[in-house]
């Protein structure tokens, strides 16, 4: 799942509505909490987790380890989203967000104005490729996820495991879960944001063997959100540049 709504993606709507080329996020990225509505949005999950079975709810917890997400998952728990065993298992920092480098905390329109050469390169080389200065690509991001997926299926195998995490490493989960092309990948990205607070499930089938790949159950579905009244936001993950 994604976290819920950030402060950092309130502030950003904020300044894109307003034609800034800087966001007025004054915390480390790491340390952007949630919005009110962020907080209520994964208590709607936990409530929604609540009312399924106990066999079918989360019995394992891994997090990004920005407060946002860290913050959303205490939310699902305290809302009895969580199985009664659940292992809450420390956060992983290689499920933290995309390292924007020196576009952190820019809208497009401070990229195109304050570094112009960055967006003339990543219209050449494309999204997928392009690293910013100090930060990273999503090649980049996917290469820290393939060890992290190895770590999940060596200490948690057999159980069901609820991953709160980021909209770009939702995106990159779902290019090695499904063995996707670039093209695969951004043209999912390219149909719109991943909700704050939506749900991507895979399972195996009866009597899977251990080389099978898992199946994609439900991908983007906010249905919980919008079953318990709470507000459905598609704010882009960061509180800075384009995905």
């Amino acid at each position: 799942m994604r976290h819920g709504e950030s402060a950092g993606n309130v502030a950003r709507d904020a300044a894109h509505q307003a034609g800034l080329e800087r966001i007025d996020v004054r915390d480390r990225d790491v340390d952007v909490p949630l919005s009110e509505r962020g907080l209520q949005q994964a208590e709607s999950l936990g409530t929604w987790f609540a009312e399924l079975a106990a066999d079918d709810r989360p019995d394992v917890v891994i997090t990004s380890p920005y407060l946002r997400a860290r913050d959303t998952a205490a939310a699902v728990a305290r809302a009895g989203g969580l199985a009664g065993s659940t292992t809450m298992a420390t956060s992983d920092e290689r499920l933290r967000e995309r390292e924007f480098g020196i576009l952190d905390r820019l809208t497009s329109t401070g990229i195109r104005e304050l570094f112009p050469e960055q967006a003339e390169l990543r219209r050449q080389v494309g999204k997928f490729y392009h690293r910013p200065p100090g930060g990273e690509s999503w090649c980049d991001v996917i290469l820290r996820l393939r060890s992290a997926l190895d770590t999940m299926v060596l200490h948690y195998a057999g159980r069901r495991i609820l991953i709160v995490t980021h909209q770009v490493v939702i995106l990159c989960l779902r290019y090695l879960m499904e063995n996707m092309t670039e093209a695969d990948i951004l043209g999912i990205d390219a149909q719109g944001d991943v909700a704050n607070c939506s749900v991507t499930e895979y399972a195996l089938g009866q009597g899977a063997g251990p080389t099978q790949a898992p199946a994609l159950i439900r991908y983007n579905s906010i249905s919980h959100l919008k079953h318990t009244g709470a507000a459905v936001t598609r704010e882009p993950d960061k509180a800075r540049a384009p995905r």
